[in-house]
């Protein structure tokens, strides 16, 4: 992915709260859904603390050619259309709208006379998930995390034979993916007794994984692999995830097959979708493989994708319980890591995913796993932090948490940095845990 004038560190908005905006600056302008007052959900760009309306920019005229079909197909209550164009409309409809954004640039001019009816205050606006999500996948890409759980088990060696051969993935569920923002029922189900018997209640282990979503652009055929040479282009954009867990009923409902309940009552997003083109400053190699692990097939493997298919994406996991909230006390860090810590890249994952034939749709989502960095201060789950409950984690307000309890709210943040550019960041990725029904 080439850089252009969309990511020049020296360009201004007219939009006066992107300037140093943490989130949503100029070079960023990702898309996602929103609403106001419950009204219809439709497209749009986020710029500081404001939402460009693609469909009222779209009436005022201010689109032509390609761009003008892009803003169309994002301009209804899903971006899916938008996401099946590909990646030449993506483009054609970030430069148009950074052109009408920036400060001093010939096309600006209309888009500022219009400021009152295309751009909205963000704290008016409800988000939405940006896609109806035909299907969702979720990985196991992150290596440290797989090697902790493999260490809770008393594995050895800590990872399965084929962790480091084929990227692990099952199919999750579409249905309860959930934008950021709404709560978390604690979900009941199946949890084994100390005398290896079932009982039924709400999960006593209910917790988080600090993830990267990926949306799936145009998609592939039924029985048309996508080869990885050109699996990239397949992705859209990203976002965060955070895949709830309720690891008691983990444990016991998934021998022989893998999770169920333990992870179908909701899984949380991101509302905002940080385009592949917004990312290409902070595109890396990917991180080497250590000596003695084996070169993935060759249909996993593309000297490409290996020199820049990774992503330097800073990760953080933040708790508020209740108590805290109540004393108007600031959230706690409890994780702090970094995309680097992927085995796999997502080209990877979509070679993968589609090497047999399975189709993928535009707006499918992926998660890669639980992205934790090789230490404790980025661990990026419970079950990690507090080693399955035997470690208890000791809070600043003096509390302690082995697992989430109900009223807890956890945050996952991701910022993209890197010298001589302007950072991006995501957007939170929130939600409150409630009471089991």
């Amino acid at each position: 992915m080439a850089l252009d004038e969309t990511h020049d560190p020296k360009r201004t908005s007219w939009v006066a709260s992107a300037q140093a905006h943490g989130e949503f600056p100029l070079q960023n302008l990702p898309l996602g859904v929103f609403s106001i007052d419950g009204d219809t959900p439709r497209g749009g760009m986020a710029i500081g603390d404001s939402i460009l309306e693609l469909k009222a920019a779209l009436a005022a005229g201010l689109f032509t050619g390609e761009a003008e079909r892009a803003a169309s197909a994002a301009s209804g209550a899903t971006l899916n259309p938008l996401l099946a164009l590909g990646a030449a409309a993506r483009l054609a409809l970030r430069r148009r709208v950074f052109a009408l954004l920036s400060a001093g640039d010939p096309a600006a001019g209309a888009a500022q006379k219009l400021a009152g009816n295309i751009l909205h205050d963000a704290a008016r606006c409800t988000m939405h998930l940006p896609s109806r999500i035909g299907a969702f996948t979720d990985f196991f890409a992150g290596i440290h995390h797989a090697t902790n759980a493999g260490l809770r088990r008393n594995a050895n060696p800590p990872l399965t034979p084929n962790y480091k051969s084929v990227p692990v993935a099952y199919h999750s569920r579409a249905s309860s993916v959930r934008a950021s923002g709404f709560p978390v029922r604690r979900p009941n189900g199946q949890r084994e007794t100390a005398d290896n018997q079932p009982e039924f209640g709400p999960s006593r282990k209910l917790d988080f994984e600090l993830e990267l979503g990926s949306w799936i652009g145009p998609g592939n055929a039924l029985g048309d692999p996508v080869q990885i040479a050109r699996a990239a282009a397949q992705v859209a954009g990203l976002c965060l995830l955070n895949d709830w867990s309720a690891r008691d009923i983990q444990r016991w409902e998934s021998a022989p097959l893998g999770p169920f309940l333990a992870k179908n009552f909701c899984t949380t997003v991101s509302p905002w979708i940080v385009t592949i083109e917004a990312l290409a400053p902070f595109r890396i190699a990917q991180p080497p493989r250590p000596a003695g692990d084996p070169r993935p097939l060759d249909y996993l493997w593309h000297e490409g994708d290996q020199q820049n298919g990774a992503f330097d994406i800073e990760l953080e996991a933040w708790i508020s319980t209740a108590s805290m909230r109540a004393k108007n006390a600031p959230p706690q860090r409890i994780a702090l890591s970094n995309t680097r810590h992927l085995y796999w890249t997502v080209a990877q994952m979509v070679a993968h995913h589609t090497c047999g034939g399975c189709n993928l749709e535009a707006g499918d989502l992926f998660g890669s796993g639980t992205i934790s960095a090789p230490d404790q201060s980025g661990y990026g789950s419970f079950s990690e932090l507090s080693f399955d409950g035997k470690q208890p984690l000791t809070l600043a307000s003096g509390e302690k948490r082995v697992y989430l309890e109900d009223g807890d709210e956890l945050t996952l943040r991701a910022h993209a940095r890197r010298e001589g550019r302007v950072s991006i960041g995501f957007g939170d990725c929130k939600g409150t845990v409630v009471t089991a029904v």
